[in-house]
């Protein structure tokens, strides 16, 4: 996997490649803009010519990745918030495709009690018509796999599945599979036979082909506890176990995967806690290594 984690883009969005070069990064996550505030001002023409600069200087950082504001809800049958939500994933998917970035992923949504059936075809509405309105070679767009809080949805691989496959154009859709949203939201991850288990599922209901990137991140919960609360990698409910058998998994070899684990605060901005965790999961690489010399 091409291990990496969500950097910040304090001083500007081109600072993320010097900080992911200093953590350790194969590969790079970001917000393009404040991830918790609908306001998204244009990428300045100074700021663009930055990024491309620092992104050509650094091309072991490959591939990059987007995430969309938290704020939007596809899923709303609110007419006002869903339009709002729309606007927003669009001017997401532009900014994306204006700064060359390969995927965007975005949280499927809340149907808030209107029903599991009416929030997804709210989801397949603003999907349709944000393909019909964006580039052909724009950002592949990536429902996120969710933990099933509240009214959320995306937790079950079927919710994900039926927004496919009722989409104009799925294959310009794609997914990002999360461990810890899969784990509490009842997929068994902590072994190699579950997470083999659990993979041949995701591939009989919306296949492996779907996949475009991964979060990396343990759960503090428990299994189909529905409770999305993210941690370290080995000090939460997965076990270091589930990870070795993703990180090492051979189908997924070129696949960007970003941890979203809890920061130090803001004046750290993750970094230390982004090397730790990425040593954790290298040594797994290095132990899978180990046995497969063992072996021969």
């Amino acid at each position: 996997m091409r291990l990496g984690a969500v950097i910040s883009t304090a001083g500007g969005l081109h600072n993320v490649f010097r900080r992911a070069h200093q953590v350790g990064c194969d590969s790079l996550m970001l917000f393009t803009k404040n991830n918790r505030q609908w306001d998204a001002p244009p990428i300045p023409t100074d700021q663009l010519s930055l990024w491309f600069a620092e992104r050509d200087s650094h091309p072991d950082l490959w591939p990059l990745a987007a995430h969309a504001s938290y704020l939007i809800n596809i899923a709303s049958t609110d007419d006002a918030l869903w339009l709002r939500s729309y606007q927003a994933l669009r001017i997401e998917a532009e900014r994306a495709f204006l700064l060359e970035i390969p995927t965007l992923t975005f949280h499927p949504g809340s149907h808030t009690n209107a029903g599991e059936e009416a929030g997804l075809a709210r989801i397949v509405d603003a999907l349709d018509r944000l393909l019909e309105e964006m580039p052909a070679n724009g950002p592949t767009i990536c429902l996120e796999t969710m933990a099933g809080q509240g009214t959320n949805l995306g937790y079950r691989f079927e919710q994900i599945e039926w927004v496919l496959s009722n989409t104009e154009g799925g294959e310009r859709l794609g997914v990002c599979f999360d461990p810890c949203h899969v784990f509490v939201a009842g997929y068994d991850l902590r072994t190699a036979e579950t997470y083999e288990a659990t993979m041949a599922e995701f591939d009989r209901v919306i296949g492996l082909g779907r996949l475009r990137c991964f979060h990396l991140n343990d759960s503090k919960n428990g299994l189909g506890s529905r409770k999305d609360r993210h941690t370290h990698i080995g000090e939460g409910e997965i076990s270091l176990a589930g990870f070795s058998a993703l990180v090492n998994d051979p189908r997924f070899s070129e696949h960007p995967a970003h941890l979203e684990t809890p920061t130090d605060g803001p004046d750290d901005e993750g970094a230390g806690r982004n090397a730790a965790n990425l040593q954790v999961l290298r040594s797994l690489l290095d132990r899978h290594l180990a046995a497969e010399r063992e072996e021969v």
